[in-house]
């Protein structure tokens, strides 16, 4: 797992206003970057909270400067009515302006945005965004080792973003829409070919935090691929016409074997186990009239989806001794309790006579 140790950002420009000093530190970048330098030094004499802000902020930064701007003007901070003239504004102000725009937005000075190295895409900066909006929620203001770690987070969401987005659209190829049905190992093994290529995706991303701290985000990478592949299972089996008619066939069938069962126990002389597979019979049809039902208007799907689960957990004994099994354990257990409690009744008034002879 690769992990990359560069400065997470790319710059930071403090942007003081109202400068009253220039004969100390002149107007503009040069004079900005001077002051600046001198209150970032980091001395022993500072306190310990202070030497580590300046720290973490060379840390951070991969380019930190500061601009120093005079004072608008009076007319801009006492006229209540200010709309922003030109005319209202102090020369030397607007002349500093001048200087300030181009470092911001001249052409040649807007570069890509880069994070630890990488390049930032439109779904990275959303994961950042997200993340920079938790820590900026409180009342205080983070510091920036908050910053860092809030980084390293959402730099790695965006890398499972990544790999989650390539394994959709590998499968979206394997088993689409568009796609016609694909047998469940075919798919099965594409899935985990194409889950192995993710994961190695996730891996080969430059990121922050440390391997045990984006072990965690490779989890969550993993077990959001195990659920996108659920989905595609059942979009999947949506498309197999004969899983469609599954429930029906199966309590189609449950009907046939029970009228068959209950003609040979009625035969026999069971009557009892004649008049269960009768009542099993009738509430088979039942439910297959109710599914019919539940597909034709859309209304109670919920029983339809206990209607399918039932059929689906018949379908998968595939042999009738397995579908049987249970029921007629039961059967046998009933019958030897009802020839044995006889006996039982008759042995126990011979019991009590012997007693009352001795």
């Amino acid at each position: 797992m690769e992990e990359i140790y560069l400065k997470p950002f790319q710059s930071l420009m403090f942007l003081i206003r109202d400068w009253s000093y220039p004969y100390e530190h002149a107007y503009g970048l040069e004079g900005g970057n001077t002051f600046l330098e001198k209150r970032m030094q980091v001395k022993q004499t500072q306190h310990e909270e202070l030497q580590n802000v300046r720290k973490h902020i060379h840390s951070c930064f991969s380019n930190i400067s500061c601009f120093l701007l005079p004072h608008p003007g009076l007319k801009v901070a006492t006229n209540p009515h200010f709309d922003g003239r030109l005319r209202d504004i102090d020369p030397d102000f607007k002349k500093e302006l001048l200087s300030l725009i181009p470092l911001l937005l001249a052409p040649e000075n807007l570069v890509e945005k880069e994070i630890s190295g990488s390049k930032v895409t439109c779904r990275d900066l959303v994961q950042y965004f997200k993340a920079y909006m938790k820590i900026y929620q409180g009342e205080e203001l983070p510091h920036p080792k908050s910053m860092l770690q809030a980084t390293a987070e959402a730099n790695n969401l965006a890398a499972v973003a990544g790999a989650k987005d390539t394994y959709i659209k590998s499968m979206e190829q394997v088993c689409g829409g568009d796609k016609p049905y694909i047998a469940p190992a075919d798919l099965e093994r594409s899935h985990e070919e194409l889950k192995q290529n993710s994961i190695k995706q996730f891996c080969t991303i430059k990121k922050m935090g440390g391997e045990e701290f984006c072990r965690r985000y490779q989890e969550q990478l993993e077990a959001e691929m195990d659920e996108a592949y659920a989905n595609f299972v059942k979009h999947n089996d949506g498309k197999n016409i004969f899983y469609a008619a599954r429930t029906p066939a199966t309590l189609f069938a449950l009907m046939f074997a029970m009228y068959v069962v209950s003609l040979v126990t009625g035969f026999v002389g069971i009557n009892s186990v004649a008049m269960l597979c009768n009542l099993i019979m009738g509430v088979a049809l039942v439910s297959l009239c109710t599914w019919a039902y539940v597909k034709y208007s859309g209304e109670f799907r919920e029983v339809g989806s206990v209607i399918d689960q039932v059929a689906e957990t018949l379908w998968e004994q595939r042999t009738p001794r397995k579908v049987f099994c249970k029921l007629f354990e039961v059967v046998r257990n009933k019958v030897t309790r009802s020839t044995l409690l006889p006996a039982q009744r008759n042995r126990l008034p011979s019991n009590n006579n012997v007693k009352k002879k001795n």
